[in-house]
């Protein structure tokens, strides 16, 4: 805010005033004050302060008179008006020197002229251009917040501030995409973005006239291949969301105006993108709702269901694979009583949701997903008779590319493809949920098991709700048990390598990595304890069964 020396030298109570230094700096030298200054000045003058005086005290010593002047120009003083008549009769010539020298502004006016008078009308100026300063930054901050309520985009965010300052300026997010641009050099923005090659240099202090505005110590300037720039960051909920990037043509241009009017951008960019947020947490809210009804619910997908999924953009009518997967990481087992594991959680499920959006976009495959208790649910557009493939091919790229970004993470998936009548989705869920519970209850953690491989399994489970099966199984198993607890050996998976050879030692040896007098010495240990022959078939039946109903039930009753 302020005026220039130009209009001061141009009003009434000036018109016998004598520019004698500095004349060609009248039009681009800002005054925002005015105060009478007499020796000695020490820090007395602000910067941007038009000053006048007597001489007062420096009439018989042309010396003094001479540091007087210098001290002012040092101060950094818009100007200095001279009263001459009385104690300066006239301005030494070797005052003018210093004044040009300086580039400084030097006037001279008649002993008759008050001081009084001369404050009046330059303060009354100031004030007429601070007050139209001041409603020309109200409209526009008006102006930019009617368009973001109004539903305007970045691009006319910047529209408005453009024809306000003048300068190009453009609006960059978080993930360094150029939301919006208005005559800013794009090749600037490539490099300081990383995606071109080019020199960046930034500075610790920002080139600005006034780093007395608030607006001063949020501000970057950068150096990019010779050409300067600045940039502001866009906050909103105490989130970086972009960057605004303006390019003046010299740093003067940088007035109290147009720094008030960057800062009404500013606040106008964070208001959108808070909107915009606001608006994308929504619709993620109403997807993720969306398909935990289509999956939890056990309900009938009416013409209403269909077009709702269709305004949310997904299409209902195509053929979904459902997959629930469980993860862990070591981070996640290491805070699970700790306040940071939900954020950690959050952050994970970010990865994990980028990487489904990716393995979509690269197969060409619709996707509908969300996240419910720590798990992800996901429902994969497929093909009937290929539907593993597509499944298998889809979590391989997922999965790729998450190893890739984080270490120590593990998968467990369940998938289920429901072919017949009713809710496809939620019998798909329902399966592709039982698919994962039996895998972890039988073998622990991790690799992904279809729904249709766990058919015997879903008998079995069946009959551990028999509370007579489930007391012949502990009868049986209960030894076993025991003596794996106390010595650490591992009889059972021996006992199910050695199933799944058919009884043939010396392959089970190998895949154990036991000598085979070591695996006989086991087996004998495993028919003593539980008092069954492994070579009678019935025996070797009713042991594999009692070892597979305690997998699945680890004797809970």
């Amino acid at each position: 805010m302020g005026i220039v020396m130009e209009d001061i030298v141009d009003l009434k109570v000036m018109e016998d005033a004598n520019v004698i230094a500095g004349h060609k700096h009248l039009k681009n030298t800002t005054v925002e004050w005015v105060s009478v200054m007499e020796v000695p000045v020490e820090n007395f003058v602000r910067k941007h302060e038009f000053v006048l005086t007597t001489g007062i005290g420096c009439a018989d010593d042309p010396i003094l008179f001479e540091k007087f002047v210098q001290d002012v120009i040092q101060s950094g003083a818009s100007a200095l008006t001279i009263s001459t008549g009385r104690h300066i009769l006239n301005v030494p010539e070797r005052v003018v020197e210093i004044a040009e020298e300086s580039d400084f502004i030097l006037i001279e006016i008649p002993w008759k002229i008050r001081f009084s008078d001369i404050i009046q009308e330059v303060i009354d100026a100031i004030n007429r251009e601070n007050e139209w300063e001041r409603e020309k930054a109200e409209q526009l901050r008006q102006k930019l917040t009617d368009c973001v309520l109004s539903g305007g985009s970045l691009k006319d965010i910047l529209e408005l501030l453009h024809h306000n300052i003048n300068i190009p300026v453009a609006i960059s997010d978080q993930r360094q995409i150029v939301r919006a641009n208005y005559e800013f050099d794009p090749e600037i923005i490539k490099v300081l973005n990383g995606h071109t090659q080019g020199e960046i240099k930034k500075l610790d202090k920002p080139e600005v006239p006034l780093e007395e505005h608030p607006l001063y110590h949020h501000l970057d300037q950068y150096y990019v291949n010779d050409k300067t720039c600045y940039e502001l960051s866009i906050f909103s909920n105490d989130k970086r969301q972009g960057y605004l990037l303006f390019k003046p043509e010299h740093s003067k241009d940088l007035s109290r105006l147009t720094m008030n009017a960057l800062e009404h951008g500013l606040t106008a960019c964070a208001l959108y993108f808070l909107t915009e947020n606001a608006i994308e947490t929504t619709e993620i809210r109403l997807k993720d709702n969306f398909i935990l009804d289509l999956a939890k619910e056990k309900q009938e997908l009416t013409t209403k269901i269909l077009s709702k999924g269709e305004l949310l953009g997904y299409d209902l009518a195509k053929s979904y694979a459902c997959m629930v997967g469980d993860f862990q990481t070591v981070d996640i087992a290491e805070h699970e009583n700790d306040r940071s594991m939900q954020s950690s959680l959050h952050s994970l499920n970010y990865y994990v949701q980028k990487e489904i959006t990716h393995a979509s976009q690269q197969l060409g495959r619709k996707t509908m997903s969300t996240f419910d208790d720590g798990e992800v649910i996901i429902f994969l557009e497929t093909d009937d008779f290929a539907y593993q493939e597509n499944v298998n091919h889809f979590l391989d790229m997922v999965e790729r590319r998450l190893h890739d970004q984080l270490t120590n993470l593990d998968f467990a998936w369940g998938v289920g493809f429901h072919r017949g009548d009713g809710n496809v989705f939620y019998e798909s869920y329902q399966q592709a949920r039982t698919a994962l519970d039996i895998h972890t209850r039988q073998y622990g953690f991790g690799e992904r098991t279809f729904f249709e491989e766990t058919r015997v399994n879903r008998l079995l489970l069946i009959l551990t709700h028999d509370r007579e099966v489930v007391k012949h199984v502990q009868e049986i198993l209960e030894p076993l048990v025991d003596y794996d607890l106390k010595r650490k050996t591992d009889l059972i998976q021996t006992f199910m390598t050695y199933q799944k050879y058919k009884g043939n030692v010396s392959q089970t040896a190998r895949a154990l990595n036991l000598h085979r007098q070591s695996l006989l010495y086991r087996l004998r240990n495993i028919e003593k304890l539980t008092k069954l022959s492994l070579v009678d078939a019935d025996d070797s039946f009713l042991l594999e069964f009692s070892v597979r109903l305690w997998m699945l039930n680890q004797f809970k009753e």
